[in-house]
C-alpha cells in the first residue's frame, strides 16, 4: 500500500465518522426547525388577539384614570367648599363669641350700675326716712 492509499482510507474513514456524527446532529436540527415554524404559526395567530386585548385594556385604564380624575376635581371642590363652610362658622362663633362677651360686659355694666342706682337710692330713702319696699 502507498501513502496515497492510506491516505485516502484515512479521509474515508474521516469522513464516515463526520458524516456518522452530523447524521444526528441534522436530525435533532431538522426537529427544532419544524418546532419553530409550528411555535411562529401559533404566535401569527395569537399575537393579533394579544394586541386587541391590550388595546382594550388601554382603552379601559384610560377610561379609569379619566373618571378618577373626575372623582378627585369632585372631591377637591366638595372639601373647598367644606373648608369654606368650615370658615363661615369659625366666624360666625369668633362673632358670637366676641359680641357675647361684649354683651355679657354691657348686662354686667348695667346691673352694676343698676345695683349702685338702687343702694344710692335706699341711702336717699333711709335720710330722708321714707319706706322702700325689697332690699
Amino acid at each position: 500500500m502507498t501513502i496515497i492509499e492510506i491516505a485516502a482510507i484515512l479521509i474515508t474513514v474521516a469522513f464516515a465518522v463526520l458524516v456518522g456524527y452530523l447524521i444526528p446532529v441534522l436530525i435533532q436540527v431538522r426537529k427544532t426547525v419544524a418546532q419553530s415554524e409550528q411555535l411562529l404559526a401559533k404566535i401569527n395567530v395569537d399575537m393579533p388577539l394579544l394586541i386587541d386585548e391590550l388595546r382594550v385594556m388601554s382603552r379601559n385604564l384610560n377610561d379609569l384614570a379619566d373618571q378618577a380624575r373626575g372623582g378627585v376635581e369632585h372631591a377637591s371642590v366638595l372639601l373647598h367648599a367644606v373648608g369654606e363652610v368650615g370658615e363661615s362658622v369659625q366666624q360666625v362663633h369668633n362673632m358670637v363669641r366676641g359680641s357675647s362677651g361684649t354683651l355679657l360686659t354691657n348686662v354686667a355694666g348695667v346691673v352694676a350700675g343698676f345695683r349702685a342706682a338702687t343702694q344710692v337710692m335706699r341711702e336717699r330713702l333711709r335720710k330722708e326716712g321714707g319706706h322702700h319696699n325689697g332690699g
